[in-house]
């Protein structure tokens, strides 16, 4: 199950998403973490240091083998070059799994907390005022895109803040999306532009209150989110000692933020999977950015990546099997 969390900046969803893939993995559900944020801080809130962060590899630094893996042998891409951030699979792509020990496993992910972890990489000096951060997230995409989880196995996107994954179709790549929300007009105000974004394009979205201190935080939150709201977190002595650097074990969490946590494993695994629809958003903002400024950027017609015989879900890994290592090269 793939989950997005979302909010202003500062409401709190790095340490709600750390904590939501270390509360699934603890319970044996295999989980992988992917850091979407322009601030690059969820392996420091899954217990690395910030010099074992900064070594991670990064999914911006490794984009063109990301693309030359994933198109394996289909016939309908001829070259990584032509692949672009929104590129569908089709029938020869290399499909991915929650874990699994694939090359491209091998290259991006790292251990963190007892998590599988994935980072886009910062905002280099290079890219300062000629490039967008969307270039790093677009892997995020790519990777969504090509991606079979199963139930019971999870994926957790800290995004970045704001309403900056409305610059592509990765909003729509989420079985459950939480707003991180706090008690205030301007952290509300940004749950509100994520639900009338979302509202024509199928996408769940929950409400968790973070920073609530007393009964009249808890009121402002369901006078003004509803029945969106399924949780409220409120002062934790554990977030605080590990936002000081101070991670202790999850036995130590407040039972209270514990319960929080277990209520959106619920709601996620409520989800229904609905992989025609998966697929065809997918293709449906393949076509709009190839119209819109991809078709120009690669000289040919992208439209042509479209393999309508193809639904991405688990009967597509019969049919799209992993590639004998003897094949895999890109990403050593």
């Amino acid at each position: 199950m793939k989950i997005a969390l979302v909010g202003k900046g500062g409401s709190g969803k790095t340490t709600l998403s750390a904590l939501l893939a270390r509360h699934a993995a603890a319970a044996g559900a295999p989980v992988l973490a992917i850091d979407a944020d322009i601030n690059q801080h969820l392996a420091v809130a899954l217990g690395l240091s910030d010099d074992e962060a900064a070594l991670l590899p990064t999914l911006g630094d490794r984009l063109p083998d990301i693309k030359e893996y994933l198109r394996g042998d289909n016939p309908r891409i001829r070259s990584a070059g032509e692949m672009v951030k929104t590129t569908p699979p089709g029938r020869g792509s290399r499909l991915l799994r929650v874990v699994e020990d694939s090359p491209l496993h091998a290259a991006l992910c790292r251990d963190a907390g007892g998590v599988r972890l994935m980072v886009t990489g910062p905002f280099g000096v290079e890219s300062l005022g000629v490039a967008c951060y969307h270039s790093k997230v677009g892997a995020v995409e790519l990777l969504l895109n090509h991606l079979v989880d199963g139930p019971g196995e999870y994926v957790v996107v800290d995004m970045t803040a704001g309403a900056d994954a409305f610059a592509s179709g990765l909003f729509t790549r989420f079985d459950r999306t939480f707003v991180v929300c706090e008690p205030t007009r301007r952290s509300v105000g940004v749950y509100r532009q994520y639900a009338d974004y979302a509202r024509d394009y199928g996408v769940r979205l929950s409400v968790v209150g973070n920073k609530v201190e007393d009964d009249t935080d808890a009121q402002f939150l369901r006078d003004q989110v509803g029945a969106d709201l399924i949780g409220l977190v409120g002062r934790s002595g554990y977030v605080r000692a590990a936002e000081r650097g101070s991670i202790g074990p999850l036995s130590s969490l407040e039972p209270a933020t514990a319960a929080v946590l277990d209520t959106m494993i619920a709601a996620v695994d409520a989800s229904p999977r609905d992989w025609q629809s998966y697929t065809r958003w997918a293709v449906e903002f393949h076509l709009r950015n190839a119209a819109a400024w991809a078709n120009d950027r690669t000289g040919v017609d992208l439209a042509a990546q479209v393999d309508p015989d193809f639904t991405l879900g688990p009967a597509a890994l019969l049919d799209n099997p992993p590639a004998e290592s003897a094949q895999l090269t890109a990403l050593r």
